[in-house]
This record gives structure tokens, C-alpha cells and sequence, in this order.
């Protein structure tokens, strides 16, 4: 791999737009992964919050879960619900929201993708380099009065 400065110009180089080239391109690559499935980013984070969940979960409680990863708050998420339930990969009971059989084969699908995906992100980089990068960014976060949500 070539890097774009060498060390020291790198050094200089704003956070700003190294943090948003990264993630401009991660989500890029994993969104147009999902797609190819049919599923938004935001429709996985539904299907991977009601996988495994036999007796499904509260529609308040999936958006309240997931809002945080949206900054359209959560009407894009009630959109995308209702969308998954017109392909029949969720159906609704009341309040509550259940996967169905299409819906986890989908799930299934799109986990495996998932993994593929971060893999060739994290491509040449050790678990070691992940994580100080990681409380780097945590950091700035802090010195700068940020909050962080834990996902």
C-alpha cells in the first residue's frame, strides 16, 4: 500500500477529513454490499435486532435501540420497518415485530456478507492497530467535549 504523505507529513495532515474519508468509504463499501441483497443499511440494523428474537421485539424498542445510528432521528427507521414488512420480511403483531422465515434467510445472508466486508476493510491490519486506533479517535472525541455512543 502507498501512503498519501510520508510520516511526518502525515503528522500535519486534519483529522477532519481523514475521519470522514474512512468513514465515507466504509459505508460506502458496506452499503453497496447490503444492496445488493435489497436491504438499506438501516433495514440490516432492524432484521439484526429481530434475528434470534423467536417471541420478536417491541417496535419502540428496535427504533430506540437503533435511533442512535441516524441522524434523520427515527421516522427513516419507521419508514424502513414498514417497507421490511411489505416484502414480507418482517410482519408486524400489534406493537411487536417479528422475523419472518424470508427475513432470516435474508439476515443470514447478509451477516455472512458482513463479515466478507469487514474483512477486506480491516484487510492488513492487526487487531492491535484496530484498537489503538480506535482509542485514538476516543480520545479526540473527549479533548474535544464529544460524546460516544457504545455500540
Amino acid at each position: 500500500m502507498e501512503y498519501s504523505h510520508n510520516d511526518a507529513e502525515l503528522a500535519g495532515q486534519p483529522i477532519g477529513y481523514w475521519a470522514w474519508a474512512a468513514h465515507t468509504a466504509a459505508v460506502t463499501h458496506i452499503r453497496a454490499g447490503l444492496a445488493r441483497h435489497g436491504v438499506s443499511q438501516p433495514q440490516w440494523w432492524v432484521l439484526n435486532q429481530l434475528a434470534g428474537h423467536a417471541d420478536g421485539r417491541d417496535r419502540a424498542e428496535v427504533t430506540g435501540l437503533l435511533k442512535g445510528y441516524l441522524a434523520a432521528g427515527t421516522d427513516t427507521l419507521t419508514a424502513d420497518i414498514d417497507a421490511l414488512g411489505r416484502r414480507g420480511l418482517l410482519s408486524p403483531d400489534g406493537d411487536r415485530l417479528h422475523i419472518t422465515a424470508e427475513g432470516a434467510d435474508v439476515h443470514a445472508r447478509c451477516a455472512a456478507l458482513q463479515k466478507e466486508m469487514r474483512a477486506t476493510i480491516h484487510d492488513g491490519i492487526s487487531d492491535e492497530e484496530y484498537v489503538r486506533t480506535l482509542k485514538v479517535l476516543q480520545r479526540m472525541i473527549h479533548n474535544v467535549g464529544g460524546t460516544m455512543r457504545h455500540h
